[in-house]
């Protein structure tokens, strides 16, 4: 059963590290949440480690200034993790082949530019018709366009067996008040028509590995997990084998309640239920 509380404050002393969603948790793209920031501040003044874990499809140190942007200040966390870094690995190693039809906006370049580590010397970005494979981190237009805007090209890349490297497994998240598609909608959709997609960021092992290597924590170090997808946040925790702690106020708000600071008992429960989850902890919005 999913115990709704109040503050992080109430269960941190149960654990060494939080591996700790940021869009819909700590930020929402626009500004990012006092309460939150004062919640993973505290939990580091008490002793415990923080990586933030998020499925942007850009490389920690391009998520690292968008942060610092949003002021969210650097004693609030140790360490971030993006789908983008071990996506990008997966990429340098030739996944998907060397030869790539990138669909994404300019702010994601930093995926192809942002590294250091001569393999990238053999990735090339080419026209659809010369790839080997796609490297998915978004739409095009991320305003505008929808899956189904993909589906002719994504039925051709089918036929030709191209695989697709999704650097952000996430169907929508939220900028404000606008609700936009991710990586993982085109990824969703590729693999319906019959493509092959490849993933690494939450809910799949590769960014949980990578946390635990860059904070090198041992085997039985307790570890919280905090997002607000149930998909992604919550489900990664469980095939972890981790607690996890979901943010009601997110991505699931208009279904719990009124008040995304307390969602409804009742509400929850039916909705975890019908999502299949049953995540350890749960409260509105993480403070």
């Amino acid at each position: 059963m999913t115990h709704i509380i109040k503050a992080l404050s109430e269960i941190s002393g149960d654990y060494d590290v939080l591996f700790c969603d940021l869009w819909g948790c700590v930020h929402n793209g626009r500004v990012a949440y006092p309460a939150a920031i004062s919640a993973l501040q505290a939990f580091r003044r008490q002793g415990g480690r923080v990586a933030l874990l998020t499925n942007a499809p850009r490389p920690w140190r391009f998520v690292a200034e968008q942060i610092e942007r949003l002021r969210v200040p650097r004693d609030a966390w140790d360490d971030i993790v993006t789908s983008g870094d071990a996506a990008q690995d997966a990429m340098l190693a030739g996944d998907v082949g060397h030869r790539v039809w990138h669909i994404g906006t300019e702010k994601d370049l930093g995926f192809f530019t942002g590294t250091d580590d001569p393999r990238a010397e053999g990735i090339e970005r080419v026209a659809f018709e010369d790839a080997e494979g796609i490297v998915a981190t978004g739409p095009f237009d991320e305003a505008t366009e929808t899956p189904e805007h993909y589906r002719e090209v994504l039925e051709r890349a089918a036929a030709r067996g191209l695989k697709m490297l999704c650097a952000n497994p996430d169907i929508v998240v939220d900028v404000g008040e606008t609700r936009i598609y991710c990586a993982g909608a085109l990824a969703q959709l590729y693999e319906q028509i019959g493509g092959t997609a490849l993933y690494y960021g939450k809910p799949h092992a590769p960014i949980y590995d990578l946390a635990r290597r860059h904070l090198g924590l041992a085997a039985d170090a307790r570890i919280l997990c905090i997002g607000d997808g149930v998909a992604t946040d919550v489900e990664g925790g469980r095939r972890q084998g981790l607690d996890t702690l979901f943010i009601t106020g997110g991505l699931a708000a208009e279904h719990l309640g009124h008040d995304v600071e307390n969602p409804a008992e009742d509400l929850l429960s039916a909705w975890l239920a019908a999502e299949g989850q049953a995540p350890a902890y749960a409260m509105g919005r993480l403070r």
